[in-house]
């Protein structure tokens, strides 16, 4: 898995989220077609919002998501687009989610990611006074 870096005329960034949610209940319904789907729609997601899948693990019950991200999208709106488009196309193209309020829950867990530890960014800011 090689780091993905943006490039832009003033800036390089490398912006990675790892995002966990679940289904409303942990109900177990990311399975078959309902996931293929669900990986499908993901997938339109993250190219319309110029986000670039990492890697990706879909559970019956949650998923794993790791991207890219841009500098100019929050992870809250990441996964407000994420939950919202993909809780809306599958209940409208499989019937058995269609009595469902949502198919997420509201809540999510983020953390970032890079290659470079806090300790090793705190001391290279701290080392900077005494470079020439």
């Amino acid at each position: 898995m090689g780091q993905e870096y943006r490039y832009t005329k003033t800036t390089v960034t490398l912006i990675n989220y790892h995002f966990v949610f679940c289904p409303r209940y942990r109900r177990k319904v990311l399975i078959g077609d309902v996931d293929k789907r669900f990986r499908e729609i993901l997938q339109e997601i993250c190219d319309e919002n110029d986000l670039k899948i990492v890697a990706l693990e879909v559970m019956p019950d949650h998923v794993h998501l790791f991207v890219n991200a841009p500098p100019s999208i929050s992870p809250s709106d990441i996964m407000a687009k994420v939950k919202g488009v993909t809780s809306r196309k599958l209940r409208q193209e499989f019937k058995h989610l269609q009595h469902l309020p949502s198919l997420w829950t509201r809540s999510f867990f983020c953390s970032t990611a890079g290659n470079v530890s806090s300790e090793t960014i705190k001391r290279y800011i701290a080392e900077q006074k005494t470079r020439g």
